[in-house]
């Protein structure tokens, strides 16, 4: 598969890259990492990179701007985005040809060519693993080194989440040989706005947890407005009780607006197909979904206490 994607990309003159929908550094770096090896390996192809952006991650790169015509003759790779649903600008599936490569579970097998590795900690480890096989003929330069670092440094949490494996730290070890600033990109992924950090006290304070290690937090817009955080940095807070002795798993309620973002983390026990029955997804330690009442909130909650009664 990884030849298929590279006669593919050195096929098209024109190349726009996608990513999912409230990114994260992973959907950044390995959407913008792509773009700068294909970029630098091909200097006469024109390639893109789309999709909203997202302010906080800014210091990463910011997305270029594509005519509808842009399109038409155009490959198209949509990195980090297990459904269609969450690829950011619906033009996505106007290109000639489409790829999707991903480490999510493959709940939707869109796309003309699919890669998807859920060993992967990260879509990053999956491009730096791409590059390696044809490091002869691709060019992983200090920019692209910078994005997919922090892209694994993301999605991995500093390399503490059990998604990290040998294969993750090795490939890492390609991007450490450039001379990007590893702690300045530490500081501007984990940096907090002083309200938010007041925010994740509040938390702190008043998460709920059971006896079996089933934890949740609520946050209402009132909440929210009150401590001046929107739900996008709040969102940033759901690993806040992770070491809280006992708790197995845990879900963050953020409201915003009329529905309720569910954000669903484990130490264990798998949580992605309690997400799915919300028409959400993830991983299975680490997933997502969207509640439209507090009644749903109610029935999540009891799940997730069922959950971890019985692991």
């Amino acid at each position: 598969m990884k030849s298929e994607i590279l006669q593919q990309i050195k096929q098209f003159e024109t190349i726009i890259l996608h990513r999912h929908v409230r990114p994260d550094p992973d959907a950044y770096g390995s959407q913008m990492g792509l773009a700068e090896i294909i970029r630098a390996s091909f200097p006469e192809k024109k390639v893109y990179s789309v999709g909203n952006d997202e302010v906080s991650l800014q210091f990463l790169g910011v997305v270029d701007e594509v005519a509808d015509e842009t399109y038409k003759d155009a490959l198209v790779i949509v990195c980090d985005t297990a459904n269609q649903e969450r690829v950011s600008d619906g033009r996505f599936n106007q290109g000639k040809a489409l790829i999707k490569i991903d480490h999510h579970p493959n709940d939707d097998a869109y796309g003309d060519l699919l890669w998807v590795d859920t060993t992967a900690s990260s879509c990053s480890e999956m491009i730096i693993a791409f590059w390696e096989v044809f490091s002869e003929e691709l060019v992983l330069n200090e920019t692209a080194a910078r994005l997919l670092y922090a892209g694994i440094v993301g999605d991995t949490g500093r390399f503490l989440y059990p998604s990290t494996t040998e294969e993750t730290l090795r490939l890492s070890a390609h991007l450490v040989t450039f001379p990007f600033d590893r702690p300045a990109l530490y500081r501007e992924l984990y940096e907090l706005p002083k309200n938010t950090v007041k925010l994740s006290g509040y938390i702190l304070q008043n998460f709920v947890m059971d006896e079996n290690g089933a934890a949740t937090v609520y946050l209402s817009d009132t909440l929210l407005n009150e401590f001046e955080v929107n739900p996008r940095d709040a969102s940033a807070l759901v690993s806040c009780i992770e070491n809280v002795a006992g708790i197995k798993a845990w879900i963050m309620f953020i409201q915003e607006g009329p529905v309720f973002r569910a954000r669903l983390r484990s130490k264990g026990p798998v949580i992605n197909e309690l997400a799915k029955e919300y028409g959400g997804g993830g991983h299975p330690l680490a997933s997502g979904a969207t509640l439209h009442n507090e009644e749903e909130i109610k029935e999540m909650t009891a799940k997730l206490q069922h959950i971890c009664a019985t692991k």
